[in-house]
């Protein structure tokens, strides 16, 4: 993994806060300085939170378990889902339905529901319906895909939640505290850092900052993947070996 240094941020304008009037006190421990009305960000803290979350996500992925992506807003959707994608991880960058944690049961009805009209849609039964019949069977799997497509693979909840803005995934956030789950996210100037488990402090608005970051992140999601599968190839030579060392011990008997 290349990791991210002071410059990178700089270019990406990681360290642009909001305006001093909209800024949330809490945040004052990751602010560098104020400049023209508007708050700049410590790029030392976001390298060093980053790098604390990238160690703590990394643990959680080589355990085997999920990571759900969260970014609703326009410039951090489309980004967040291709990431998602590649690492093969859940994301929600539509709606946050509520309930979608803490009602998660339902939500895996949901699920079945939209994987039956999916093969509804392949079998023949299908293609004998009424063009009316049809279009609201294609209509309704539409909808249920725009806003669960990115979890339909989803059979357990995440072991953590990455979100882009935190005050506007509030829903989510209260919900994987309800949960226990834990939160990494990028927090800017606006935000309370203590809602979250792993604030990165940065400016989430900014698309060049937004892309780095969760590139960083899906960075360390990777390192932990590769580490997983090299535990997963150790542990079958260990077991071929021990087999290979049975074999050999009753030949000799």
């Amino acid at each position: 993994m290349t990791k991210i240094e002071y410059k990178d941020l700089l270019d990406a304008g990681v360290h642009f806060g909001h305006l001093t009037r909209k800024w949330d006190p809490r945040m004052s421990p990751y602010i560098f300085m104020e400049k023209n009305g508007i708050h700049i960000i410590d790029l030392n803290k976001t390298l060093a939170c980053l790098d604390e979350a990238s160690n703590a996500i990394k643990h959680i992925v080589r355990s085997g378990k999920k990571v759900m992506f969260v970014a609703t807003k326009k410039q951090a959707k489309d980004l967040v889902a291709a990431e998602a994608v590649r690492l093969n991880m859940p994301f929600v960058t539509e709606r946050w339905l509520g309930g979608m944690l803490t009602n998660f049961a339902t939500i895996r009805k949901s699920l079945k529901k939209m994987s039956s009209l999916e093969k509804l849609m392949k079998e023949d039964a299908y293609k004998n319906l009424a063009k009316k019949e049809r279009l609201m069977v294609s209509r309704d799997k539409e909808k249920m895909e725009n806003v669960l497509g990115g979890i339909a693979d989803l059979s357990r909840l995440p072991a953590a939640l990455f979100v882009v803005d935190i005050k506007r995934e509030h829903i989510a956030i209260a919900e994987a505290k309800k949960l226990g789950i834990p939160v990494f996210a990028l927090v800017d100037t606006n935000s309370n850092p203590n809602e979250v488990d792993f604030p990165i402090p940065a400016n989430d608005d900014a698309f060049k900052s937004v892309s780095l970051l969760v590139k960083a992140f899906g960075a360390a999601i990777e390192e932990g993947l590769s580490e997983r599968k090299r535990d997963k190839d150790d542990a079958k030579l260990t077991e071929e070996e021990e087999a290979k060392r049975a074999v050999d011990a009753e030949t000799q008997e």
